[in-house]
């Protein structure tokens, strides 16, 4: 079982989408969230799927999706558009669908950059995913086996000397910034301290902004639900009665829209939303009109 997480994890690492759906889907599990992917001109696209809003979270679903591939690191990938919408039985071209009309179809979308391993994690991780397979013990002779162990120990002794250099590389830079700034830290440590000191904010601006951060979220989330309602009963709508209540609540959702703070993470979004949500209140009015 080890051993085919370890084989999904290589081909993920090595670019295969399905791998790296498999170790995503693994990975979100907890969280209900379902993820479906295509390599698309250079940008790997994600779906994320949940049958409830509140699991579709953006911060925190675009930190554990970014971890996680960047744990991953999968080669020639580094540019990720992440999607995310309410779960949906009609899964074939889902990417003609949402690029056609991404404000409708999806929740929120954000382009991430995956950040390239350091040095030492691109080493360790070529060894691993190139490392040799051990030949089964019927199959193999005295010679093979005495072949496999100096191959052995040429590649270690290849790793070890590497690092080796590395380590005296790094160490000799750290010697050198440390001569050569040891001076300029005790001058800045005094600086620093008297500017931490300026810089410090309030509590209760702290607390005023954490406050306004939180009414917009729920102010957003609000307003995505009365949207999907309004949209609902458009589909069945007749009288004119019907059609007042569904520009009222597109204008309740376009207000909501435009109350989110700008420092909301997701105030670009609410800031378009508030716009179409407006516009699909006029539509709706317009059809009572002709009742």
């Amino acid at each position: 079982m080890t051993d085919q997480i370890n084989d999904i994890f290589i081909q993920a690492r090595q670019g295969s989408v399905a791998a790296i759906i498999q170790v995503l889907n693994q990975q979100l599990a907890t969280l209900d969230v379902r993820i479906r992917a295509i390599f698309s001109d250079g940008v790997l696209q994600l779906l994320c799927e949940a049958p409830q809003i509140e699991q579709l979270e953006q911060s925190n679903l675009v930190q554990q999706v970014k971890h996680t591939l960047e744990d991953i690191s999968p080669r020639n990938i580094r540019k990720v558009n992440i999607n995310s919408r309410i779960v949906q039985e009609q899964q074939l071209l889902w990417l003609d669908e949402i690029t056609k009309d991404p404000k409708d179809k999806l929740l929120w979308s954000q382009q991430i950059t995956l950040a390239r391993p350091n040095i030492f994690k691109q080493i360790a991780r070529h060894f691993q995913t190139n490392k040799p397979k051990p030949i089964p013990i019927s199959l193999s002779t005295s010679v093979d086996r005495a072949q496999m162990q100096k191959q052995n120990q040429f590649q270690l002794g290849m790793m070890g000397g590497f690092f080796l250099s590395l380590l005296m590389l790094v160490l000799g830079i750290q010697v050198n910034k440390w001569l050569n700034f040891s001076r300029l830290d005790r001058i800045s440590t005094i600086e620093n301290t008297t500017e931490n000191t300026t810089l410090q904010s309030p509590d209760s601006t702290i607390r005023n902004l954490e406050d306004t951060i939180a009414e917009s979220k729920e102010a957003f989330a609000q307003a995505v639900r009365l949207a999907q309602e309004a949209a609902a009963d458009g589909k069945t709508a007749q009288s004119q009665e019907e059609w007042m209540a569904i520009a009222s609540k597109w204008q309740q959702a376009s207000q909501l829209m435009a109350s989110v703070s700008p420092n909301y993470s997701r105030y670009d979004v609410a800031v378009n939303r508030a716009e179409l949500y407006q516009k699909y209140s006029d539509i709706a009015k317009q059809e009572a009109d002709k009742r």
